[in-house]
């Protein structure tokens, strides 16, 4: 890493989380010149390979499957990736692991956070993961919390789009064209092969926020979008 260059954070619940749904935002900000950083909390081993299970594959394999893939996916779109493998289905997250993000958000001081929805009635351990990023991130910013780094500033949060949006109150309010990286998100996508069911389904996803980004004003040349909702307020001299 080069003195000046930013970093950002993708915190992702499950092994494959970060490909579906922020994939595009890894790929462009890592062509930007930015560094991108993935935590993975669990591999998605009970709760995401259900292939897997049915091939009868033992919990070892089945996490060591996943992590394999993720790691494939993480190369091609220019992330590098840490594991906690702290369990799924439930995910709960451990004062340990609430330490160590911490640590990470003082250590590498992020540019911003792209984490989960604040509800998915599908998957709790999503807004559970959400929760505790924001809580880790107010820990980072507190002068009392023991750390050899100094507190961080104000990162902002993204939450990125969840399965099914219109059960998770999920709110649209920023479309990132992914176009020119999205060839990259579907070579991505397609490592992971525990959920092929999914790679025609996020390419859909894709090419509709692509087409709702133009409506809103976007240029013409968007195809691909990935669509995000805002934890904190902008702060600026200009609301445009």
């Amino acid at each position: 890493m080069t003195q000046h260059q930013e970093t950002v954070f993708v915190v992702s619940a499950h092994s494959a989380d970060f490909v579906w749904r922020a994939g595009g935002a890894i790929a462009l900000y890592h062509q930007k010149g930015y560094r991108v950083r993935v935590l993975c909390l669990s591999y998605g081993e009970r709760g995401e390979s259900a292939k897997l299970w049915k091939q009868g594959k033992t919990l070892e394999e089945i996490k060591a499957k996943r992590e394999a893939e993720a790691r494939k996916a993480a190369e091609i779109l220019g992330a590098e990736v840490r594991f906690f493998d702290v369990g799924d289905y439930p995910l709960h997250p451990t004062k340990e692991l609430q330490d160590a993000i911490v640590q990470e958000f003082r250590e590498h001081r992020p540019k911003f956070i792209l984490t989960h929805s604040l509800e998915d009635p599908y998957n709790a351990d999503h807004p559970r993961v959400t929760n505790f990023v924001l809580e880790c991130r107010i820990l980072a910013q507190a002068e009392g919390y023991p750390s050899d780094h100094a507190i961080i500033g104000a990162p902002p949060v993204f939450l990125f789009e969840p399965h099914q949006p219109e059960q998770c109150d999920f709110k649209i309010q920023a479309f990132l064209d992914i176009t020119p990286v999205f060839e990259l998100k579907r070579q991505a996508m397609e490592c992971m092969e525990a959920q092929e069911h999914l790679w025609e389904y996020y390419t859909a996803v894709a090419k509709r926020r692509g087409s709702q980004a133009v409506r809103n004003g976007g240029d013409k040349s968007i195809v691909y979008a990935e669509a995000y909702q805002r934890i904190y307020p902008t702060v600026g001299s200009e609301l445009v």
